[in-house]
């Protein structure tokens, strides 16, 4: 018997994202493999040698390609579920909306006036900047307790202004991000140990991206 596939239904995170997940992957490797062509001469070198010659280009190559492998891998994921990509944004245009209006009532009930003569941000921005920090709740919580993260995540969409997805989506943003200036850090570094060293920071950052990209809390 033939099964129609009900179009509605939403892939899994892990598959929904699995070009991303792959790219992630391949990412942690590439730093590892990195870090270790830098300690490879030193490790090989005879034990009285004081002196090794070592490189850090492998850690500054990986640094200048990482984010372009990982925004080809988003684009790829998006060109293989365009079903879910439009219903993610329909999605998010709902949530957007409540929290403008949201935003829209907290200004009205607080007038626009700043002590420190910095503006006050538009409903837009708040709408925004409620997402991002949203999304970096999440990620720092699930460093420390993904248990309590989930948690977290449902009482955070529990007003109808954010999404499970959408919050999760910035929650891996927000651990790419950090992944992606830790290689800007090492990338940056002169001494070779050093940049090895703020390389392999990236990783947990990574990893952590992977585990919100493959969570499917529904």
């Amino acid at each position: 018997m033939t099964v129609t596939p009900d179009p509605l239904c939403l892939p899994a995170r892990r598959r929904r994202h699995a070009r991303l997940i792959l790219g992630l992957t391949t990412l942690i490797g590439a730093c590892a493999e990195a870090a270790g062509e830098v300690y490879r001469p030193i490790a090989q070198a005879p034990a009285g040698r004081e002196a090794v010659e070592v490189t850090r280009w492998p850690v500054v190559q990986v640094s200048g390609t990482a984010a372009s492998l990982l925004d080809m891998a988003r684009a790829e994921d998006d060109a293989r579920w365009p079903g879910a990509v439009a219903q993610e944004r329909d999605a998010t245009r709902r949530t957007y909306a409540a929290r403008c209006a949201v935003a829209t009532a907290q200004a009205l009930l607080d007038p626009a006036e700043s002590g420190a003569g910095v503006p006050l941000p538009t409903v837009e921005q708040a709408a925004a900047m409620q997402l991002a920090g949203a999304g970096d709740e999440v990620a720092a919580c699930w460093r420390e307790d993904p248990q309590e993260a989930v948690a977290l995540v449902s009482d955070l969409v529990a007003g109808g202004e954010l999404g499970v997805d959408e919050v999760l989506d910035q929650a891996v943003d927000s651990a790419v991000l950090a992944g992606l200036m830790a290689l800007q850090a090492a990338r940056a570094e002169t001494d070779p140990t050093m940049t090895a060293e703020l390389c392999l920071a990236a990783v947990p950052h990574l990893v952590l991206a992977v585990a919100l990209a493959s969570a499917d809390l529904d």
